[in-house]
């Protein structure tokens, strides 16, 4: 599979908590991230999308939770997450601050 930069960041996560925190507190943001992708090209596919320049980026893997499914259990998928910061004065926007 050709990696591309829409292929390496597949959603930003922005509806929790500590994700708020980290954006207006410490100028960092959330994305889940493709499993094999590393911190290099995960900096590089940021600073490509969205126009900011990436000064760190932490990732961790998530396990996949055991959820209830009918009659029986069933595992959902391990995913990675990558917490990117951003250079100061740089952020990114994901919604327009109009409101209509």
């Amino acid at each position: 599979m050709l990696r591309t930069n829409e292929n390496i960041i597949k959603r930003p996560i922005f509806m929790t908590d500590k994700a708020t925190r980290l954006s207006e507190g410490e100028n960092k943001v959330i994305f889940e991230v493709s499993r094999t992708a590393n911190k290099i090209e995960i900096k590089n596919a940021v600073q490509a999308l969205f126009n900011v320049t990436v000064t760190d980026v932490n990732t961790a893997l998530v396990r996949g939770k055991d959820k209830r499914m009918g009659r029986g259990y069933a595992k959902l998928r391990n995913w990675k997450k990558a917490i990117v910061s951003l250079k100061k004065g740089d952020e990114i926007k994901f919604f327009d601050d109009k409101a209509e």
